[in-house]
């Protein structure tokens, strides 16, 4: 399995920035997917996550400005990221995992994730 990111950069408070994330080798119907982000001297936290049913979860700080979503026909996660904040700023990162429920899938993908290489979202 490989997970290769794109489309993080530099943007001012307010803007727009949208990540991709192309998985390949994926070969099960059954999956959660997410982008969980870094900042430094922080833990990894989850930002959201969505699953084979189209189940979706957002890190509270996050509803309202963020959308994931998956285009199966690409294979190809993506983070909307909306009305963006300073404290948005960290290292983005994809995963992908089995759905293990009723484990969640943020606690899925942190324990037994594949992950992409990540991705530096600056807000200023």
């Amino acid at each position: 399995v490989q997970l290769v990111e794109s489309g993080g950069g530099s943007v001012q408070a307010g803007g727009s920035l949208r990540l991709s994330c192309e998985i390949s080798g994926w070969t099960y119907t059954n999956f959660c997917m997410g982008w969980f982000r870094q900042a430094p001297e922080k833990e990894r936290e989850g930002v959201a996550t969505i699953d084979n049913n189209g189940v979706t979860v957002y890190q509270d700080s996050v509803k309202g400005r963020f959308t994931i979503s998956k285009d199966n026909a690409k294979n190809t996660l993506y983070l909307q990221m909306d009305s963006l904040k300073p404290e948005d700023t960290a290292m983005y990162y994809c995963g992908a995992a089995l759905n293990r429920r009723p484990m969640s899938c943020m606690a899925t993908i942190q324990s037994l994730g594949h992950w992409g290489q990540g991705n530096q979202v600056t807000v200023s």
